[in-house]
């Protein structure tokens, strides 16, 4: 991908008139997300990864969460009201939010899902997430976030 090009995530974020920063890294595929920040020599609690999951309710939500943690499903299905919840199959993603394991966004998938963003969000200047593509990541603060996505923050990681 070459630095010049915008996904829809940047596309979108320009018609908001959001503050970010894109970056990006040469990659044969999907990395994890502690791969990612060493390839953009960032600190890795700043990286965080997009994970969607589905309620009792059949509701869909999205978690944002530090890249080096697991989530939490006891505490995400309480921070959303939910019994519990469960991971979606890495074959609905794309489907389900137009976006592929690996280069998930909380910002422009196919419909708005209720959003959570990890309370460790809140130590940090800026989050940075998936551009919309792998190999793309932006930076950006929550309040630049929240101009796009609606969420909440809460503690949803184990630990």
């Amino acid at each position: 991908m070459k630095k010049t090009e915008k996904t829809n995530v940047m596309r979108l974020l320009d018609q908001h008139k959001a503050i970010y920063k894109s970056h990006f890294y040469e990659s044969k595929g999907a990395v994890s997300g502690v791969e990612a920040a060493a390839l953009l020599k960032l600190e890795v609690q700043q990286v965080f990864k997009t994970l969607v999951t589905v309620g009792k309710s059949g509701q869909h939500y999205v978690f944002v969460i530090p890249v080096d943690q697991e989530l939490d499903l006891k505490k995400a299905a309480g921070a959303v009201g939910e019994k519990s919840i469960a991971m979606i199959k890495e074959k609905e993603l794309l489907p389900l939010t137009g976006y592929v394991h690996g280069g998930c966004s909380p910002i422009g998938m196919k419909k708005q899902f209720p959003t959570v963003v990890d309370a460790a969000s809140r130590k940090q200047p800026a989050i940075v997430f998936s551009g919309g593509k792998i190999g793309c990541q932006v930076e950006m603060a929550l309040q630049e976030l929240a101009k796009i996505v609606p969420f909440q923050t809460a503690d949803v990681c184990t630990g």
